[in-house]
């Protein structure tokens, strides 16, 4: 997440909103948010089956979380990419997100 909101001033500039959601309780939310100092908003308590059944992401209920998944959605909500994580390799990166973007827009010109 410090990947993204180091970028957070090219993605404004850009249009391009970022927020991120766990299975986190608020208050551990909050503590990852204030560490990074993030300025976009994180969601929490998530329900971690029901979005692996929804979206596909990978559940690991030994530990209960979600491992990371990634989703760039077009302004009409549809998905456009998507990037699914089962261990700590895996994961969209804010360049990458950025260049995707831009491509999506430049190909829609």
């Amino acid at each position: 997440m410090l990947d993204f909101q180091q970028k957070m001033e090219e993605f404004g500039q850009n249009g391009i909103k970022v927020v991120a959601a766990s299975t986190d309780s608020k208050e551990d939310a909050q503590k990852t948010a204030d560490k990074y100092g993030l300025t976009f908003p994180v969601g929490y308590g998530l329900d971690g089956p029901r979005v692996s059944e929804l979206t596909g992401a990978f559940y690991d209920s030994e530990k209960g979380n979600l491992h990371a998944t990634g989703f760039v959605l077009a302004p009409d909500g549809k998905i456009v990419n998507a990037v699914y994580s089962t261990g700590p390799v895996g994961r969209l990166v804010a360049a990458d997100t950025l260049a995707l973007i831009k491509y999506i827009r430049d190909k829609q010109k």
